[in-house]
């Protein structure tokens, strides 16, 4: 017995080696249709013999079982005419039972010969099919670079004639240091497109014979005193703490967890909906995330010294950017914060700002956050996060605007987040990518910048998480171009000199930007030692969970599930999440009882979804034209007095 799944154990690695798997991956056939039709053959006679195998093992179990019983029968015997008429009936069982036996080999036999001679026929064509798939990528790869390289090439040389007979240039990354030919001009910067849907060129121009060729343009095409505002923004230097806080979190345990066990009847769901254990998390809740955007503050304080907008415009660009820099290595979703729960990062003496966020919606997941800094600018928004799982990546989409005042200058700025995916949920190793276009607006002035985060892509000659950027003033004139990465750091350039450029061949026109060199607006921090045992946090991620007294108590940091997981104590963590999450449910059902005894059915399940916030107020965004959670006031004024009477049980 046990013959028949033994044989299934020895056929079945040989279908899944033959057979295209259901992964939706295509790539990976690349055999003929002839070498398909002969594999589907083969396997179909291999199912053959394995049926007649599993009949010759029910035959067997069959005489077998008849056989054993004739053998009991026989033991009884005593009279001797009927021993013998039953030893006549137990040959005559023993011999069908050795000729079933018999069959049943010889298939054996014939399966196992077929079986070795195709499994070393399938096993040096499958070889030869890595190889001959190698060898066929790396060809595309020299190809593509071969295609850009000519592109490129003809494109500098069209362009060169149009522009300046005396000057080349050619297209590609702005950051030319890191990893673009050697070949190419040294000063020469390219940059993708940003103005509908076409791509344009810069050139650095040499300062005093470009401003001649201009025809004398005056001052303002050059770095004037009021640029120095520029000069070393991200190179500020951070000030000691003048209180001394935590620099890190125990290491991060090792627990193993079947992704796809839990994933598999998500595809297509709201993630926010999904009953998710903490092993996918990072100890830290939404709101913190939130407030992480703040670790490069320090821009909008530089900000505030600017006297051109279009400057100021730089700045807040890079800082927009910057709030990504701590996304690259965190792949860990955050806490979903529970309805009414906040955090508070009281920080005016060591980063002269106050912040407050408070999750005012949980199905949809939305935050609001308001930042006060005592340097001159105010910050606000409403973050509604959506996302969904699509099998093989996730996409978050961050939606809502955020808010920038300037209060010396009045200077108004709005602007939306990019989009987020994460990349091989189900298998090989997880990384993120941040892709999609952000406009940035000032609403005084009227000054632009469009930012565009371009996608990764294996055969793409740019640097991977590039962003490019160009920044406008009222009119619609460009005024500077932004370059860099959103994980690592952002520059800037300043405008002398633009004119059109010959038609491609593909009859779209580019602009030529001759500029000034780049100047750096915003360089990351290096990550703490042992960063990678501590889920990638940045020095200021590392304090952001760090027990404070006087806090509100639906602050995040008292939050016990979030507290045991940084712990490590994951499965309490795990059981602890769980009696959070059953507490939230019946307290929605505890509102909707409450709002159904006033209303309709319909109208109650709205109300019940419908949470009043405790500092935040919903009002009509009059520049957006949306309805947004504005800071309301009355928060560090109860945390002065320790007045908390009002804030729910959460925990």
């Amino acid at each position: 017995m046990g013959i028949v799944p033994r044989v299934r154990q020895m056929i079945q690695p040989l279908s899944d080696c033959c057979l295209p798997d259901d992964s939706g991956d295509d790539d990976d056939e690349t055999a003929s249709p002839a070498d398909k039709s002969e594999l589907h053959n083969t396997i179909k006679n291999l199912s053959l013999k394995l049926d007649d195998l599993s009949t010759c093992n029910d035959l067997i179990a069959k005489h077998g079982a008849a056989l054993q019983r004739s053998l009991n029968e026989l033991d009884g015997l005593r009279i001797p005419s009927e021993s013998s008429e039953k030893l006549k009936a137990v040959n005559e069982r023993a011999t069908l039972f050795r000729i079933t036996s018999n069959a049943m080999i010889n298939a054996c036999r014939d399966f196992l010969e077929l079986a070795e001679t195709h499994s070393r026929k399938w096993q040096r064509a499958l070889q030869y099919e890595q190889e001959q798939r190698v060898h066929l990528e790396e060809t595309i790869e020299q190809l593509a670079k071969q295609h850009n390289s000519l592109e490129r090439a003809f494109r500098s040389g069209t362009s060169g004639r149009a522009a300046n007979p005396t000057k080349s240039f050619s297209e590609g990354s702005f950051l030319t240091s890191k990893g673009e030919d050697s070949e190419e001009d040294e000063e020469t910067e390219y940059f993708d497109a940003m103005e509908d849907a076409t791509s344009f060129i810069t050139v650095i121009a040499e300062a005093k014979e470009d401003r001649k060729a201009e025809g004398g343009t005056p001052g303002p095409v050059d770095w004037t005193s009021s640029d120095n505002v520029l000069d070393g923004t991200s190179l500020v230097p951070k000030e000691p703490p003048k209180v001394k806080r935590r620099d890190r979190i125990p290491d991060k345990p090792n627990y193993s967890l079947n992704l796809w066990s839990i994933m598999k009847n998500c595809i297509g769901r709201e993630l926010s909906k999904i009953p998710m254990p903490v092993n996918f998390n990072e100890p830290l809740s939404m709101l913190q995330r939130l407030t992480e955007d703040l670790e490069y503050h320090h821009l909008l304080d530089k900000a505030v010294h600017c006297t051109s907008s279009v400057e100021q415009m730089c700045l807040v660009a890079a800082f927009s950017v910057s709030s990504y820099s701590t996304t690259v290595h965190r792949i860990a979703k955050p806490f979903n914060p529970m309805l009414g729960e906040t955090f508070e990062l009281d920080r005016l003496d060591e980063m002269g700002l106050r912040s407050l966020c408070e999750q005012v919606s949980h199905h949809p997941p939305a935050a609001a956050h308001y930042v006060f800094s005592k340097n001159g600018w105010s910050l606000w928004q409403e973050i509604t996060i959506s996302s969904k799982f699509r099998g093989k990546y996730l996409s978050i989409m961050p939606l809502g605007a955020i808010h920038l005042e300037f209060q010396a200058s009045g200077n108004h700025y709005v602007w939306r987040k990019s989009t987020s995916t994460v990349h091989n949920i189900i298998v090989g190793k997880l990384w993120i990518d941040q892709t999609g276009d952000i406009e940035i607006v000032n609403h005084k002035t009227k000054d632009r910048c469009q930012l565009k985060f371009l996608p990764y892509s294996y055969f793409s000659k740019e640097v991977a998480r590039k962003v490019t950027g160009v920044v406008s003033d009222e009119q619609g004139k460009a005024q500077y171009v932004l370059s860099g990465s959103w994980d690592e750091q952002m520059e800037c350039s300043k405008i002398v000199q633009s004119s059109p450029s010959s038609p491609s061949s593909d009859g779209k026109q580019k602009t030529v930007y001759q500029t000034l060199p780049a100047k750096l607006l915003w360089k990351k921090y290096p990550l703490p030692e042992n960063a990678e045992n501590m889920y990638y946090f940045s020095e200021l991620a590392l304090t952001l969970n760090e027990h404070e007294e006087g806090v509100a108590p639906t602050d995040s940091r008292l939050r016990p599930d979030q507290r045991l997981m940084e712990k490590g104590h994951w499965d309490e963590a795990n059981t602890e999440k769980q009696r959070l999450e059953e507490k939230q449910r019946v307290w929605r059902r505890r509102r909707l009882e409450a709002c159904s005894r006033g209303c309709g059915s319909e109208d109650a399940e709205k109300e019940a979804d419908t949470y009043m916030p405790l500092w935040f107020e919903r009002r009509l965004d009059p520049l957006t034209g949306e309805m947004a959670c504005v800071y309301k006031g009355g928060y560090w004024e109860a945390k002065e007095k320790q007045e908390w009477h009002m804030c729910p049980n959460i925990f």
